[in-house]
């Protein structure tokens, strides 16, 4: 079994990957194959992948080269960033300067946009990289924004198998799960939606509801109340499965609004404080291992180990995918990337249908899908007119700016990362 790792680079992510993979019974020898165009980035992913592998029936090897990586894989992991920390700055601070604010500006939004234009390149080459050396190997996508990623390679690119993988769902059943005082093995739960915007169907302890226990939580402390995501639990009736940070700028009534933002303990920017931190823990990292210093690493509970796991093994789970919408929620648009519960085994990753959502839910949903829809459609079509229709759909931006200030914003993201853009948008 061979396993690329593309976008090795991210150095934290590919330990935490390769502790899980290294952890999991049953694997037998596998080789893991590190790809990175940042020299750099790759020796260091490939140091800390020696020392975690040390003694362990597995081959590491790394290759600036994306095809000698894929070459005979298996399975693919994806965790690109393109542009990495400077094009996240220009995402920010480009935008403030007409007043848009954003809190982490990667999955839809003025920043998801243009970090989904900027991916799609790098996408058509995976796409065809696969299609040639590697055609039945599963793409296991992590690099955001999922739901335009995960779209455009199934719209736009030959590749067959392609699932994307968020924590999102997991974590928040598990941070519920302690905050009601049930433990996460005893509870059952449901949810269904568009990544970083699903929903908690359901949330049960024995075949009963537990929401009950979580508005009572919610009564007690007052700091609860607090937060984005349970303001709109209050208000929908759903909780949401991102975070405050994540779910305040996906919808249009928080963030041009100075109050709510001080009510909700909105953090403004807070991405680019995430970015800084992950540089230094890059840097701390490379330093380290370059000293020969120990090196700290924990495993993830990602599901891309887990997914991997039962289709060699054909030991079942059931995780949560980001997959094309085919009749899977009735009551969002037939193509849109949906997530959903997702059966694995030997057979492969085969997603649930859940049938509708809440109309309240699938009303929000929908807003979110149409940027996506548009954000795709400008790439595959070659439509700069779309880059700004999709800006103009999305509920925070139009919440925020005219659309004279829309047209501008645009024109000046268009230039300032001209150089990443799909040709057809330069």
């Amino acid at each position: 079994m061979k396993i690329a790792f593309i976008g090795a680079g991210s150095v934290e992510f590919t330990q935490g990957l390769l502790a899980d993979l290294v952890d999991l019974p049953g694997l037998g020898e596998f080789e893991v194959a590190l790809h990175d165009i940042h020299p750099e980035r790759l020796e260091t992913a490939e140091a800390a992948a020696r020392v975690i592998a040390a003694g362990r029936p597995v081959t590491i090897s790394s290759s600036l080269g994306l095809r000698r990586a894929l070459e005979g894989a298996d399975f693919a992991i994806n965790m690109i960033q393109v542009g990495m920390i400077d094009a996240t700055r220009v995402d920010f601070e480009v935008p403030a300067r007409y007043g848009l604010r954003q809190t982490i500006a990667d999955t839809i939004g003025v920043g998801g946009i243009f970090r989904a234009l900027r991916t799609f390149p790098a996408l058509d080459l995976i796409g065809r990289a696969m299609a040639e050396v590697c055609p039945d190997a599963w793409l296991l996508n992590y690099t955001n924004p999922m739901a335009m990623n995960v779209w455009y390679l199934a719209a736009a690119t030959p590749v067959r198998n392609v699932v994307g993988l968020c924590h999102s769902i997991y974590w928040t059943a598990h941070d519920l799960s302690e905050l009601v005082g049930v433990p996460y093995e005893e509870v059952s739960y449901l949810a269904a939606g568009v990544n970083h915007q699903s929903w908690m169907l359901r949330f049960e302890h024995r075949g009963e509801s537990l929401y009950p226990r979580l508005d009572e939580a919610v009564a007690r402390d007052p700091e609860l109340a607090r937060r984005v995501r349970v303001d709109m639990y209050r208000r929908l009736g759903f909780y949401p499965t991102e975070t405050s940070e994540h779910s305040s700028e996906y919808v249009p009534w928080y963030l041009c609004h100075e109050d709510e933002i001080e009510r909700l303990r909105i953090p403004v920017g807070a991405y680019l404080a995430i970015s800084e931190e992950n540089v230094r823990q890059y840097e701390a990292t490379r330093d380290a291992l370059r000293a020969g210093r120990p090196i700290t690493v924990e495993g993830t509970m990602e599901y891309a180990p887990q997914i991997i796991h039962s289709i060699v093994t054909g030991a079942p789970r059931v995780v949560y995918g980001n997959v094309p919408n085919t009749g899977l929620i009735g009551n969002l648009p037939t193509g849109a990337v949906v997530e959903v519960p997702c059966t694995v085994d030997a057979l492969g990753v085969r997603p649930m249908a859940v049938g509708d959502l809440p109309p309240q839910c699938a009303a929000l949903n929908r807003a979110y899908v149409n940027v996506n829809e548009l954000t795709v459609r400008a790439a595959v079509e070659g439509r700069r007119d779309h880059v700004r229709h999709a800006m103009m759909a999305d509920p925070n931006t139009a919440a925020s700016l005219t659309g004279g200030q829309i047209d501008a914003l645009c024109d000046d993201l268009l230039a300032a990362h001209a150089g990443l853009l799909p040709e057809s948008l330069r």
